[in-house]
């Protein structure tokens, strides 16, 4: 009863927040000077044109009107038509997102894997030399950006050591015989790992550009917790078993102490998701950070609209599901 309170708690703020953002946004990107219909007119186009085109996207109502009709289309699904690619916002933004999802993963995951590492090990050698330096190195990898870890891998492993690939999602002369855009995913279901040793190829350091940052965030919170969960009763029992220091920590403190890292975490992803709109334009890789950054530049309205309501509701779904998770892993809020 507690955890459904608690699930229509957050879904009713949930909405309220994803209409929020459609107010702000729809309102903001309206009054910011331009003309988008400018843009698409060509030269020696008359009045008769601008007004054409003026009703045809609905610029020609109050700024109240036109939010309640677009409002009314979001409800249905449809985003509205793109103005200078004159396709439906939602087929675009869905067929990029797969690929920013597949990006937001695999760096959430290596940034786990690195910063659990770096936790554990740490902890493992708490109090000594070892400790101080990993501390030093996620100092280091907190203080630059992700954007500037991307141009060093570039520069390290593209252009000096030319390993991975620095561009695009794929090469296009391969056979590519994807039904979905989860290129990565349904390559693994194919066995196509020729063409999956390539997507990763190519995912490779975007994904580690993003998770450099996040991985000395979840090591630095991790290490904390699981010093200060060393200290506790069950611990020592533990070791007064016999059991030696990486199985204590492994298989007594760990679990406990992971609860922290994993709001964290949770909350970490949706600023990645939102990180990627640069580290894909660097990468030139074809996802929906690169989509936004081009529909700003064009001043295309209903695709930045689509964009971000995506990127909210994304934002959202993940801090829902994170919030429920912790209540059901913490038992004292379980049962509370």
């Amino acid at each position: 009863m507690q955890l459904l309170r608690t699930l229509l708690g957050r879904l009713v703020t949930t909405l309220i927040t994803l209409l929020g953002v459609a107010v702000i946004v729809f309102v903001v990107i309206r009054v910011v000077p331009g003309n988008p219909i400018a843009m698409m007119l060509p030269p020696g186009a008359g009045e008769a044109d601008i007004a054409r085109l003026n009703a045809l996207y609905g610029f020609d109502r109050s700024i109240p009107e036109q939010f309640f009709i677009w409002l009314g289309g979001v409800v249905q699904g449809d985003f509205g038509t793109s103005i200078t690619a004159r396709q439906p916002v939602t087929g675009m933004v869905l067929g990029r997102l797969p690929a920013t999802l597949e990006l937001s993963v695999m760096a959430l995951v290596m940034a786990c894997i690195i910063g659990g590492f770096l936790a554990i090990w740490g902890t493992r050698r708490r109090e000594t030399k070892t400790e101080a330096a990993i501390d030093i190195a996620n100092g280091m990898a907190l203080s630059v950006p992700d954007f500037l870890w991307g141009l060093l891998l570039i520069l390290g492993f593209g252009v000096l050591w030319p390993v991975f690939h620095i561009s695009g999602r794929v090469t296009p002369s391969l056979d590519l015989p994807f039904v979905t855009n989860f290129y990565l995913f349904e390559s693994l279901i194919r066995l196509r790992f020729d063409l999956w040793a390539d997507i990763v190829s190519h995912m490779f350091l975007p994904a580690l550009a993003l998770a450099i940052p996040l991985s000395a965030i979840i090591g630095q919170l991790l290490k904390q917790s699981l010093k200060e969960t060393m200290h506790l009763d069950y611990v020592t029992l533990a070791r007064t078993r016999g059991y030696g220091e990486t199985h204590v920590i492994l298989r007594e403190a760990l679990r406990n102490a992971v609860l922290p890292t994993l709001t964290l975490v949770g909350v970490q992803f949706t600023f990645l998701i939102g990180g990627t709109v640069i580290i894909e334009r660097l990468f030139s890789y074809e996802g929906l950070g690169n989509m936004a950054i081009e529909a700003v530049i064009n001043r295309d309205l209903p695709l930045i609209q689509g964009i971000v309501i995506l990127f909210a509701l994304i934002f959202t779904g993940v801090n829902l599901v994170v919030d429920l998770l912790y209540a059901v892993l913490n038992p004292r809020l379980r049962h509370g």
